[in-house]
């Protein structure tokens, strides 16, 4: 097994795993079983908040499965875990280059992808980026307006911006992107 892991112990909120599976051509049908069979599974470990996964375009592509965890720990307790070992042993025949994994926190989640699996392309990254920024930036001074107009001088000017970026960037992080990535992976990563 290649396993590639990449956390960051002081990340709160929720974290991503992305693991990639190379099934047989023969074996699509009963790896399509058995990847209802382990996301059941995984759905009973705690912190466990959702599985998505993107089919291969072609045959020579791979199956890339995105599970979110509410915490580092609790992802890792779920790969590591005898449950998961035990249906990787049961596949494990069935696949050309074995089980390999990447978590990811913070930032990266949103576009990182395991070195075998095409990264999106830069004019995708960002369309997808714009179109989720783009209202923020409307909606977030709005809404901070009051605030912002509480604070004057030069120092308030700047202190209004912090905030507003502060806002985009927490809302992107937290609330958009974990969300609208896996809205649109089939059409990202294809």
């Amino acid at each position: 097994m290649d396993h590639n892991e990449q956390t960051d112990a002081a990340a709160a909120g929720p974290v991503t795993g992305i693991i990639v599976h190379h099934p047989r051509v023969e074996a699509r049908a009963a790896y399509e079983s058995w990847l209802l069979e382990i996301r059941e599974a995984c759905r009973h470990f705690p912190g466990y908040l959702s599985t998505d996964v993107v089919r291969p375009a072609c045959e020579d592509d791979g199956y890339t499965v995105i599970i979110r965890f509410a915490g580092v720990e609790q992802l890792k307790a779920w790969i590591e875990s005898d449950v998961r070992r035990e249906f990787l042993q049961r596949i494990e025949p069935a696949l050309e280059k074995g089980d390999r994994y990447v978590i990811r926190t913070g930032l990266d989640f949103w576009f990182a992808q395991p070195s075998t699996v095409t990264p999106p392309k830069r004019h995708k990254q960002f369309l997808l980026t714009l179109s989720a920024i783009f209202p923020l930036t409307i909606v977030v001074p709005w809404v901070l307006g009051p605030l912002l107009r509480l604070l004057d001088g030069p120092g308030g000017f700047l202190l209004g911006k912090l905030l507003v970026a502060a806002a985009i960037v927490f809302l992107m992080v937290f609330a958009i992107m974990p969300h609208y990535t896996r809205l649109v992976a089939k059409w990202l990563y294809r």
